[in-house]
């Protein structure tokens, strides 16, 4: 403040954390009248590998970068929408966008921003506002910690201002919603590219044995696809119809494996229930309503399942129940979720909080408790559960796509994957719109100048193992 008033400016301080929003945004209000623009930029690091991590390293990180970026925005938002007029900037992170070692906690929180951000921009387009998330790489008080003298000196923070001063200019009218990675001299945005993708007849012969024997264009983006929202499911469904059965692969076997599903009493959780027992897994269906009419389904069956009737926050106790009845678990599904909708204006915290709780927390909670017995393993596979909403936004749902963007960290951390044999991977699901495509999203990067595809992970690109 004292800098910025020596040089002739004005400016005011405010000591408060950013979890008080309110108190931040008050002080704006009071000293010059109005907010215009808003650039959240707290932030903090609490690194540690996701085998030693507590709850206390991830529920810091996620009040000061997720809950602090939602309460400053929320009390800016009244602002914004009376006068027409509001810029808003979010801080993600190359960890964020990419995953690193030991920031399970720091790349969800920070991944959770571009979720956040595109709803903002859907909601706030009519009253002019405008909203971007940034992934800087610079010099700062938490980057000192981790990166070398020589590189910060070149890193410095003042080569990331010029981006964010063209996006909150007032004559920026129309970047909104867009993610940029700025650093070093260089910025590039950010997009999304879709395969081709897989086209299954939707009857009994689409099996996972079907999935597998195409596998190769799931993961083809020789013909992307730059998507700005979903896909359409149901013109894919249709095409689907006229289509002959299925060819099939080779089975499919999880003979001796533990599955376990959260959220698993119904909908698609029952489907991937049933499904694992179909294909010899012992299955623990988690659910908090009601766990034991799918466990009498499997039973029926002639199937081994086992119910844990809690909440997915209660990691520890879902996962006892599969070591429990069967002594390890090998597949966890994060499948569990709430929805919370309310406009952005709206929105309070008890909104808010129990989305981010069951669908973020929730998530890391039981990965955490089942990461243990995945090293002793040496074997470990989870699919977390994102949608369409955390990927491209939507009105209303500011809380859920902040909320579900976060778990895809598993599937960019790639702390341990490789020596340990195990996988992670982001699941989105069309079966809300019944379709029966199979596609992979990625992200790479584009300028008008200068473009390129990310290089292939080989682990990511390769065909899934048959076994179990």
């Amino acid at each position: 403040m004292n800098e910025i008033k020596a040089a002739g400016g004005k400016a005011v301080a405010n000591y408060d954390s950013v979890e008080d929003g309110d108190k931040v945004i008050d002080t704006a209000i009071k000293a010059f009248g109005r907010i215009d623009i808003l650039i959240n930029n707290a932030g903090i690091l609490r690194d540690i590998s996701f085998k030693n991590m507590k709850d206390a390293d991830w529920d810091l990180i996620f009040k000061v970068h997720v809950k602090g970026s939602y309460k400053c925005a929320r009390a800016a938002w009244p602002h914004f929408r009376k006068q027409k007029y509001g810029r808003v900037i979010n801080t993600a992170s190359a960890a964020g966008l990419f995953g690193n070692f030991g920031q399970a906690n720091y790349s969800a929180a920070k991944l959770g921003m571009v979720g956040f951000t595109e709803t903002l921009a859907k909601e706030g387009a009519k009253y002019n506002i405008i909203a971007n998330v940034i992934a800087p790489v610079a010099a700062s008080r938490m980057t000192e910690t981790i990166m070398p003298p020589d590189i910060l000196a070149l890193m410095k923070p003042e080569w990331v201002v010029p981006l964010v001063a063209v996006l909150v200019h007032k004559n920026n009218t129309s970047e909104s919603g867009s993610i940029f990675e700025v650093g070093g001299g260089h910025i590039a945005k950010l997009r999304w590219e879709r395969s081709s993708g897989q086209l299954l007849k939707c009857d009994d012969s689409y099996t996972p044995s079907a999935v597998l024997k195409k596998w190769d264009q799931v993961v083809d983006f020789s013909k992307p696809q730059y998507p700005s929202g979903p896909n359409d499911f149901l013109t894919l469904l249709e095409e689907s119809t006229k289509m002959g059965s299925n060819e099939q692969g080779e089975k499919v076997d999880f003979a001796g494996r533990v599955a376990l599903v959260t959220g698993g009493g119904a909908g698609i959780g029952r489907a991937y229930c049933l499904a694992f027992a179909r294909h010899g897994a012992s299955v623990v269906v988690n659910d908090l309503m009601n766990p034991d009419d799918v466990v009498n389904e499997i039973k029926k069956m002639g199937g081994k399942a086992v119910g844990a009737k809690f909440s997915a926050e209660d990691g520890d106790a879902v996962v006892k129940a599969a070591i429990d009845a069967f002594g390890r678990v090998d597949i966890v599904v994060n499948n569990a979720g709430i929805l919370r909708d309310k406009a952005f204006n709206n929105m309070d915290d008890s909104l808010w909080d129990p989305v981010m709780n069951v669908h973020a927390r929730g998530t890391y909670k039981v990965t955490k408790a089942a990461w243990p017995y995945f090293l002793k393993q040496k074997y470990g596979r989870v699919v977390n559960t994102t949608s369409t909403s955390g990927i491209y936004g939507n009105f209303g749902q500011a809380n859920y796509s902040t909320a579900v963007r976060t778990p895809d960290f598993y599937a960019r951390d790639g702390t341990l994957l490789t020596l340990l044999e195990m996988r992670h991977f982001g699941f989105l699901p069309g079966y809300r719109s019944g379709g029966c495509q199979v596609q992979h999203l990625r992200q790479h990067h584009r300028t008008e100048r200068w473009y390129r595809h990310d290089q292939d992970d080989p682990a990511r690109g390769a065909r899934p193992g048959l076994q179990a």
